[in-house]
């Protein structure tokens, strides 16, 4: 599921108790959210994903404006080594050219996917951020350009293995455990990422048996959605 913070509000609470903000822009990336302007203090970016948009490389981020706050986290950037290689820069660069373009692609491709999914009798719950009845909505839409390529859904009848077998039947879904390039990729939690995690206390954050995340990416958005409905047949 993707859970949205109204950056704002917290901000106003950190400053206020004097804390330093920090924010994940991964999903979100500058072009759809730009924290720093919503007041938080810095933003962390796994560059891996959507800025370098091609699965080729290995990069973070952490973007802030206060200069003080600059020299310290350069200290330890320059003590512990921490600095990416030529090629890795090559990469990132030539992502962030075609950045706009591809999180158009992504946000459009994601609307029609979440839309189809809603409509299907196997399909219980579809999270996305760009529906009205998802419990983020209005903070989304206030604070993003748009709703991003990130979606997750649940089937009827919660069933785990059916759940694996859906996503192993994916033909231009690669199943995976990473996000954010121009391919669309699947992931069932229950069994890759939070497979470690109790059922109990997984199921208490809502990461069910049956649920799938999609990052769906920019193909032919008739095609993903084809290969979703012959895997979900």
């Amino acid at each position: 599921m993707m859970h949205i913070i109204d950056i704002e509000a917290v901000a106003e609470i950190s400053k206020k108790h004097d804390l330093l903000l920090a924010v994940d822009n991964t999903f979100a990336t500058p072009y759809l959210q730009r924290p720093l302007e919503l007041g938080a203090d810095i933003v962390m970016h796994s560059a891996t994903k959507y800025l370098g948009g091609h699965s080729d490389v290995v990069l973070g981020g952490l973007i802030v404006r206060d200069k003080d706050l600059v020299d310290k986290l350069y200290f330890i950037q320059n003590a512990s080594g921490a600095i990416p290689g030529p090629q890795d820069c090559f990469l990132m660069l030539r992502g962030l050219k075609t950045l706009h373009v591809r999180m158009q692609r992504h946000g459009e491709n994601a609307k029609m996917v979440a839309e189809y999914l809603a409509k299907h009798p196997k399909v219980e719950k579809v999270y996305w951020p760009g529906f009205s009845d998802h419990p983020n909505h209005e903070i989304a839409k206030k604070q993003m350009k748009d709703f991003g390529g990130m979606l997750s859904f649940t089937t009827k009848n919660n069933d785990y293995d059916a759940a694996i077998k859906m996503v192993e039947k994916l033909k231009i879904f690669t199943l995976a455990e990473s996000l954010g390039g121009v391919e669309s990729l699947a992931g069932h939690p229950a069994s890759m990422t939070h497979a470690s995690i109790p059922k109990e206390e997984r199921e208490r954050t809502g990461v069910v048996d049956s649920l799938i995340r999609l990052s769906v990416g920019i193909e032919d958005v008739d095609d993903i959605i084809e290969d979703l409905d012959q895997a979900l047949a």
